[in-house]
């Protein structure tokens, strides 16, 4: 199965690769400051709303635009109704009845907590772009599957715990995820911080798939045999900072390796935009200490290749940094 899924992905790379380059020459800059000009806008009239987000844009990209910058720069992360969610699902994930009275109560709150005070988790994000978007005539869906971050590392078993958005523009679908577009939530304040992150808009599916698998594969938006589920488990993990920088990513295939010691390994990636490789290092991390390296860099037309060797045998936590920022994190075997 992991064959097949790299072969899948080497074969539609071009098909990809055009995909976010379809709206390269668009200005979206009117689009962006119809949102924030309507920043004191409330929900309680969202044909209004959309009306206003957009008026005198031309194209349904540039009125999706509006729209998706909107709610995400408007809408708060309700991290403390989050936490109960997650609490309750876990609580009765053996009884789909209690599941379904859970749900079925959870979707009051969230549309009361919404419109009221525009504060919400993942399905209000996604429910809000869809219908503005539906009140722009552009065909949208929301999407349920399972997200993975740093800290919500998913099992086989666990639920689908994430939600996000397909939107269909000049006859092509593509994907956003407005709820990890919008900020940065902190989990120990449990304080939101307004931050929009553009790498989730209309993003690459090839990097999209690393930590968002859909309920239904159809969304995403793969062509012939779909990646399997234990595949995206197995994925690196990525940080929302690999959204601004990396355009795909192909090397280490997987979260947990096995090597040996002095054996070369390989870390490819393609960039969106050059960076320059006296930014680029390695943190290895032990379990007890971390020191940062610099691998053996090279990047050609922004194909960007690192190697690096492990000379003592352990078990390692590796965290690829461009600047000062987290891209992906993996970890290393290292066996004699």
């Amino acid at each position: 199965m992991k064959q097949l899924l790299y072969s899948c992905i080497f074969l539609i790379a071009c098909q990809i690769q055009a995909q976010q380059s379809d709206f390269k020459h668009i200005d979206f800059r009117k689009a962006d400051s119809l949102a924030l000009a309507f920043k004191s806008a409330d929900l309680y009239d969202l044909q209004e709303l959309t009306n206003y987000l957009t008026t005198g844009l031309t194209t349904d990209v540039e009125r999706f635009r509006a729209i998706y910058m909107w709610v995400c720069t408007n809408i708060k992360n309700d991290y403390n109704l989050y936490l109960k969610n997650k609490r309750k699902r876990q609580r009765f994930k053996a009884d789909s009845l209690k599941t379904q009275n859970w749900n079925n109560r959870l979707k009051k709150d969230v549309f009361r907590k919404l419109i009221k005070d525009k504060k919400t988790i993942c399905t209000g994000y996604a429910f809000m772009v869809q219908q503005l978007a539906s009140l722009a005539n552009i065909p949208c869906e929301i999407v349920h599957g399972y997200g993975k971050t740093s800290t919500n590392l998913l099992h086989e078993s666990d639920m689908p715990n994430h939600t996000w958005n397909a939107v269909k523009l000049n006859d092509k679908w593509y994907l956003c995820d407005p709820t990890w577009a919008s900020g940065i939530q902190n989990a120990e304040t449990l304080t939101f911080t307004f931050d929009y992150n553009d790498g989730y808009f209309l993003t690459n599916p090839e990097l999209f798939i690393l930590n968002h698998y859909p309920i239904d594969t159809k969304w995403l938006l793969f062509e012939g045999t779909t990646p399997a589920f234990r595949d995206f488990l197995e994925a690196p993990l990525l940080y929302g900072s690999a959204y601004k920088t990396l355009e795909t990513h192909h090397a280490p295939k997987r979260f947990h390796n096995t090597v040996k010691k002095h054996e070369t390994v390989s870390f490819t990636y393609q960039l969106q935009k050059p960076v320059s490789d006296n930014t680029i290092s390695l943190i290895i991390d032990n379990g007890t200490s971390d020191r940062h390296v610099s691998p053996t860099t090279k990047i050609i037309n922004q194909n960007l290749t690192l190697e690096y060797q492990f000379n003592a045998v352990g078990f390692y936590d590796v965290h690829l940094m461009i600047g000062e920022e987290y891209i992906s994190t993996y970890t290393f075997e290292v066996k004699g």
